[in-house]
């Protein structure tokens, strides 16, 4: 039974580990689900489901984030597990801004093309849900660090490493001659990007997402991968369907996040005072990456030339908790 917004609540008097275990239980599980009938308008759907949950850590919950690196199943951690504990050939695929939305169709498709699953979860993304601070948890300045090959800082020991951005036929036919890969692909960040301003958004991003991950192109990358080794398919931070969240309707708010986030949900900060409003608007997070300040909640507001329809970089549930499958191929 999913977890609601009264639930939650319950939960507040437990650890904040215990609590953001089960709330990123329970986001996998809604959010896991296979899917059937329009796209679009599911996927519209289950983003509107978390709406709660979301609203819960941004009013009453709202202290859990400052325990959110140390307490939240992070991805970094569980891809240093999976790597030491796995004797054999193995492989990590990250797929840049891969979100829980798009989970379903790996799994189904998977399942359909003769793919062992050996098992999926949600796992959380470093802070700000960036591509950066993922980099850096696993030991890199920069995700550019991975075209050299191998990467001596990279806290996944022996891998061959790859950072694709072409088609993914062209990427399973330059892959490393290596038994144990670390690879990053673009993909749907690149997509989420040109997606970002005004216009269908979410709904144009799930469709186009659902084509990618149903194509025989991709499955034949992801099949090049993990013949023969234990694959993981992962991301390094999830998105937020921003174009759908509500207006900040008080002027002095309004003005404030304008004046400190801009355009984006997060802000590099020294600036360790809480807002004066109650619940906070924002939050102020030493994170391992340094000070920084975040948008609370699903809270959206126009800037010079609009808003953005899909970010990341901020603390709403789906930018920070992503898949983590694991898959295998007989050789």
């Amino acid at each position: 039974m999913a977890m609601t917004a009264q639930s939650l609540q319950s939960l507040l008097v437990q650890e904040p580990s215990v609590v953001w275990t089960d709330v990123f239980s329970d986001v996998w599980e809604r959010m896991s689900q296979p899917v059937s009938g329009d796209v679009a308008s599911e996927m519209v759907r289950r983003d509107k489901d978390i709406e709660g949950l979301d609203l819960v850590l941004s009013s009453a919950a709202w202290d859990l984030w400052p325990h959110f690196e140390a307490c939240a199943p992070k991805t970094s951690k569980a891809l240093q597990d999976f790597w030491s504990a796995s004797p054999g050939s193995k492989a990590v695929l990250v797929l840049d801004a891969l979100s829980l939305r798009e989970a379903p169709w790996i799994l189904q498709e998977a399942a359909k093309r003769g793919f062992k699953v050996h098992g999926g979860r949600a796992t959380g993304s470093a802070l700000p849900s960036d591509t950066t601070s993922f980099a850096k948890e696993l030991g890199m300045s920069q995700r550019s660090l991975l075209t050299s090959g191998q990467v001596g800082s990279l806290k996944l020991a022996g891998a061959a490493t790859a950072l694709f951005t072409q088609p993914w036929l062209e990427c399973a036919n330059t892959l490393p001659n290596h038994p144990d890969l670390f690879v990053w692909h673009d993909w749907p960040d690149s997509l989420m990007h040109d997606l970002s301003g005004p216009g269908p958004g979410l709904r144009q991003l799930a469709e186009d997402a659902k084509t990618v991950l149903t194509g025989d192109d991709f499955w034949t990358f992801v099949e090049r991968l993990a013949t023969g080794r234990r694959l993981i398919i992962t991301a390094d931070h999830g998105y937020a369907a921003s174009g759908q969240f509500s207006d900040v309707l008080d002027q002095e708010q309004k003005e404030y996040f304008q004046k400190t986030f801009g355009a984006e949900r997060f802000a590099s900060s020294a600036d360790k005072a809480q807002s004066h409003w109650l619940p906070p608007v924002d939050l102020p997070l030493t994170t391992a990456r340094g000070d920084y300040r975040f948008a609370l909640g699903r809270r959206a507001w126009s800037v010079q030339g609009g808003r953005k329809n899909l970010s990341h970089g901020g603390i709403s549930l789906l930018e920070v908790a992503v898949p983590f499958i694991e898959l295998s191929r007989a050789l």
